[in-house]
């Protein structure tokens, strides 16, 4: 008896504080700081994956696809261009599919314009032209004149209004657009060292890239001869190479440039998928449909990865007989799993109805807890003490919907939550952040704002195993 205390003791010292899965993704958040060779290029496969979402989604996908290596006059243009600049043809081709969808007179609110999406300056650097020419439109009206004591009287006035008309634009011409492009893109190559490096500055720039690239070389843990795109994504975060990591955050917010270059990579990869399976292309495209958008893009991965047959919940009914089949009960442990419950249901008698979810969403939960609070104990922001995230939604029947719009009605499938993040300290709500992209560029997890302060947040298809899986590893823990 001693002896089984003795242990029992034992066993409760060497516990952990806080919920660690055994289940685990590599790389992601504070293990950034040790990424080798091996899981770098696993993380960029990864990433390269997941922009299928961004270019499938767009209704334009497949006449692109079907444009870009359908016409023979863009294919001679476009194996031209590579002969002439040594790059490969797939990916000049690619860049012209994600810029325009092959589309010559492709214009851009911003600016840039042609097959190629190039700005008037850069145009001009490559030595395409793009001239203009002042018109003016004339207008007459009649306005009164003064006249004392008499009729009224009128003379009429004469306005020019001056506007600008396009003489000669290159940029709308693929003959000279596509080569210029693919030269640009050559001297980019060499001025950057690297083809990655090129491409990511044909989106963000010389300027930008320039910048980026001596972030790079100066950051610590990345090896002087692989300063590359993939290393300057993966090797920063909030903690670790934290000025690398602000100066990704900020293009990102701009226009999305720092992943540019996986994109491009996806888009070459879809081509040739195209190419040798147009039908298995078509299928693909279909998939990143949303059942609740009748027409243009899916809004979020969300919005795709959700079916109308998912939505199953449509009464609090529904919900208390499901109890210990597709739903489980969320453990409420806030300083052990890292998150509270907080939840409003539309009547006290579905308190414990609603504090579950599918299995996948809560280890989804689960996991991003774990992952934010293991950064923000790494970063130490000063006089910050962790708070546990604070869940305001997991299941709720269709019938309770407080919004009747379609982020609501998500919450009837059981495979989504959603976080309050207003409370929580600037440095935890950094790493929380963090943490969600880190996991959404892997495609574990899709993210929305909903309204000024919540998250609404669900795990992929592909993924609901491996959360499954996080949330078996919390029971064990739970029973230990």
């Amino acid at each position: 008896m001693l002896f089984c205390l003795t242990l029992a003791l034992l066993g409760m010292a060497d516990s952990p504080k806080f919920f660690t899965p055994e289940h685990r993704v590599s790389g992601i958040g504070v293990e950034r700081d040790d990424i080798s060779d091996e899981l770098l290029a696993a993380r960029t496969d990864r990433m390269i994956e997941s922009q299928t979402f961004g270019i499938m989604r767009d209704p334009l996908a497949v006449p692109g696809a079907k444009r870009i290596t359908g016409d023979a006059k863009l294919q001679s243009l476009f194996k031209t261009a590579g002969q002439r600049s040594g790059l490969p043809a797939s990916l000049i081709e690619a860049i012209a599919y994600l810029e325009s969808w092959g589309d010559p007179k492709a214009e851009s609110p911003s600016g840039p314009r042609g097959i190629m999406q190039i700005s008037a300056a850069t145009a001009r650097s490559m030595g395409l032209k793009v001239m203009v020419s002042t018109r003016y439109k004339v207008t007459r009206e009649k306005v009164p004149v003064p006249n004392p004591g008499g009729k009224p009287k009128f003379k009429t006035v004469t306005h020019k209004t001056p506007y600008i008309v396009t003489a000669r634009d290159d940029r709308l011409s693929p003959d000279r657009a596509i080569s210029a492009a693919a030269i640009y893109l050559a001297g980019l190559e060499r001025k950057f060292g690297g083809r990655d490096w090129a491409v990511f500055a044909y989106h963000c720039g010389v300027g930008c890239v320039g910048e980026m690239q001596e972030l790079t070389s100066r950051a610590r843990g990345i090896p002087k001869d692989q300063i590359s795109v993939p290393r300057m994504f993966f090797s920063c975060s909030p903690v670790w190479n934290r000025d690398l990591y602000k100066a990704v955050a900020q293009q990102m917010q701009r226009d999305y440039s720092p992943t540019y270059y996986f994109r491009v990579m996806r888009a070459q990869q879809l081509l040739a998928l195209y190419r040798r399976d147009p039908a298995a292309f078509t299928a693909l495209s279909a998939q990143y449909k949303s059942d609740f958008v009748a027409t243009g893009r899916a809004p979020h991965r969300l919005s795709v990865w959700l079916r109308r047959d998912d939505l199953v919940f449509h009464s609090g009914d529904d919900i208390r007989m499901d109890a210990g089949k597709r739903l489980v009960h969320a453990l409420d442990r806030p300083d052990f799993f890292g998150y509270t419950l907080n939840l409003a249901p539309d009547s006290p008698e579905n308190q414990q109805a609603y504090a579950q979810a599918s299995p996948s969403a809560v280890g989804t939960l689960m996991y991003i807890a774990f992952e934010t609070r293991r950064l923000r104990d790494e970063l130490k922001p000063k006089d910050e003490k962790f708070v546990p995230l604070p869940v305001i939604s997991l299941v709720e029947s269709q019938d309770a919907a407080r919004d009747p719009g379609r982020e609501a009605l998500a919450h009837s499938s059981g495979q989504v939550f959603d976080l309050d993040y207003s409370g929580l300290p600037p440095g935890e709500l950094e790493c929380l952040r963090f943490i969600l992209d880190d996991l959404g560029w892997d495609g574990y997890l899709g993210f929305i704002d909903e309204g000024r302060d919540s998250l609404h947040i669900g795990c992929s298809p592909s993924t609901r195993e491996f959360f499954t899986n996080v949330f078996h590893d919390a029971v064990g823990k739970q029973a230990e």
